[in-house]
């Protein structure tokens, strides 16, 4: 079956033993893995694996590549497998975005662009066994980029598997799409992120918490219930929300202190580079050889991924605050706790200072500066922290009452 056709329908089902281990631990999503551990014996050679971010389909991308991998079909223990379920495998080539699109590139030697991509699938793997093909975010293919796409599908290598990753299936060019098996990923209920939280030990009310801040992303939510420093998005900015209240020179402070904690949170995350590369080194602190492109691929994602780290901190701050301030209209238009996404701020969003009217307008005016902050052509991140801010202390409020500080 090919083209835009879901092929994970309800009346699929498999036995769960026969379900690869690395398949099974794909929470939430029967259907699409039910129908995977199925394609791991005969696989297509494309495929297209459809929803919302968090989701799980990439972690059912790295779950059905370590079983296409795997010398036992997705046992999830032997080396090939932990090494595709880190998206590490010398047999996994991934194309993403560098940029707003994937580009058609100057030539095979254009790094993450589509002729790249394309050149490496027809080269033989550094080890034995199948090879994996993955374009993340492939929505954003340029349309002569896309082009390229559909020739190599149009004539797949032998034991080549191409999956592409997309929250916007309807973009994706028709010809490519047509070639490929679509596998749907519906959004998770908040009810199972929160059971599965529960699962691992969490109480109701903090996996519930997780829940509503991570906006039902299970990863996120995960990560929010076991660390406390993943709060640090929404103290920082609460704090500067506060600062702001004070006025006009506050709020010129607000956005100072907010990009000085972005460039804080970058300098950390440069730090990790070395410690993800040691186990793909020699003694000599070389890449070996079947890993040279693993690694180089590893340090073109930490330069992307710093590139980006001061920007993801202000757009994790921002809808912090953005929840911060819903939540202030909801109370304010006399609507309950169970309604609220701070669950553990109640008392906070009761305090008296912010209609519900100014409250809305707040959201809007942080709305506005996430996406200015998404446009890549707005350079100036301070001056859109600064605008939002001064936006923020000039709207009225019912008692010269600032938001409580964090």
């Amino acid at each position: 079956m090919t083209g835009d056709a879901d092929v994970t329908k309800p009346a699929d089902r498999t036995d769960a033993s026969d379900v690869p281990p690395v398949i099974r631990d794909v929470a939430g999503q029967d259907q699409a893995t039910a129908f995977l551990a199925r394609a791991v014996h005969q696989p297509h050679h494309a495929y297209v694996f459809s929803g919302p971010e968090g989701s799980g389909k990439r972690l059912a991308m790295r779950a059905f590549v370590a079983a296409l991998l795997c010398d036992r079909g997705g046992c999830g223990e032997c080396r090939s497998c932990r090494l595709a379920l880190g998206e590490r495998h010398p047999n996994l080539v991934v194309l993403e975005p560098t940029g707003p699109d994937i580009l058609v590139g100057k030539g095979s030697s254009d790094p993450n662009t589509a002729r790249w991509f394309a050149s490496r699938a027809y080269l033989t793997p550094p080890e034995p066994g199948r090879k994996a093909m993955v374009v993340l975010q492939a929505d954003r293919l340029r349309i002569e980029a896309a082009d390229v796409m559909l020739k190599v599908l149009e004539e797949p290598p032998t034991d080549t598997v191409f999956v592409l990753l997309t929250a916007r299936p309807d973009e994706i060019p028709e010809t490519v799409r047509s070639r490929c098996q679509e596998v749907s990923f519906p959004p998770l209920s908040e009810e199972f992120v929160v059971e599965a939280l529960q699962g691992e030990g969490l109480t109701r009310d903090r996996a519930l918490l997780a829940c509503r801040l991570a906006g039902g992303n299970l990863g996120r939510a995960r990560r929010l219930a076991k660390s406390d420093q993943e709060l640090t998005f929404r103290a920082v900015a609460l704090a500067a929300a506060d600062l702001a209240s004070t006025g006009p020179a506050g709020a010129l402070t607000a956005a100072m202190d907010l990009t000085a904690a972005a460039k804080e949170f970058r300098a950390t995350l440069a730090k990790e580079l070395a410690a993800e590369l040691e186990p793909f080194l020699d003694q000599r602190g070389r890449p070996e050889d079947a890993f040279r492109g693993v690694v180089r691929r590893m340090e073109e994602q930490h330069e992307r991924r710093l590139r980006r780290a001061e920007r993801e901190f202000l757009d994790a701050s921002l809808l912090a605050l953005a929840a911060y301030f819903r939540d202030l209209v909801v109370t304010g238009s006399g609507g309950t706790e169970e309604l609220l996404i701070n669950l553990d701020r109640p008392s906070d969003l009761a305090a008296p200072g912010w209609t519900a009217p100014a409250a809305g307008l707040a959201m809007g005016a942080v709305e506005e500066a996430r996406a200015d902050l998404a446009d890549e052509t707005n350079l100036n991140a301070r001056l859109a922290l600064e605008r939002l801010f001064l936006r923020l202390s000039a709207l009225p409020r019912r008692e010269a009452t600032s938001t409580p500080a964090r």
